[in-house]
């Protein structure tokens, strides 16, 4: 005997599916994640977007001869943000999607 799924129990299934994942992802947009860089000469913050927010540079740091190593540093904490903001989305989204790819939401 072959059953045929339910569409209506299918579509409900996926309409929660859709639910849960738009809640994590409101939720996750509240959040914020912090990366720093040079021993926390530089750190940047960004929220579950992932959007940069804010970056703190030390005035220690600031060094008008090497203008450059600046730049990487600003670069290396925006970086370390992003990666923990996306870690985040990756771990709360990944659960609710059931390993389907989310077409890069996920990063």
């Amino acid at each position: 005997m072959n059953r045929q799924p339910d569409m209506r129990q299918i579509m409900q299934q996926a309409q929660k599916m859709q639910e849960q994942l738009a809640k994590a992802q409101a939720e996750l947009a509240e959040k914020t994640f912090e990366g720093s860089a040079g021993g926390g000469m530089v750190t940047a913050v960004v929220n579950g977007g992932p959007e940069l927010v804010e970056v703190k540079i030390s005035p220690d740091v600031v060094d008008p001869e090497d203008v450059e190593m600046l730049e990487d540093l600003v670069v290396a904490a925006v970086r370390s943000a992003m990666d923990a903001a996306v870690e985040a989305a990756s771990s709360q989204l990944g659960g609710l999607t059931g390993g389907l790819d989310m077409g890069g939401l996920l990063g």
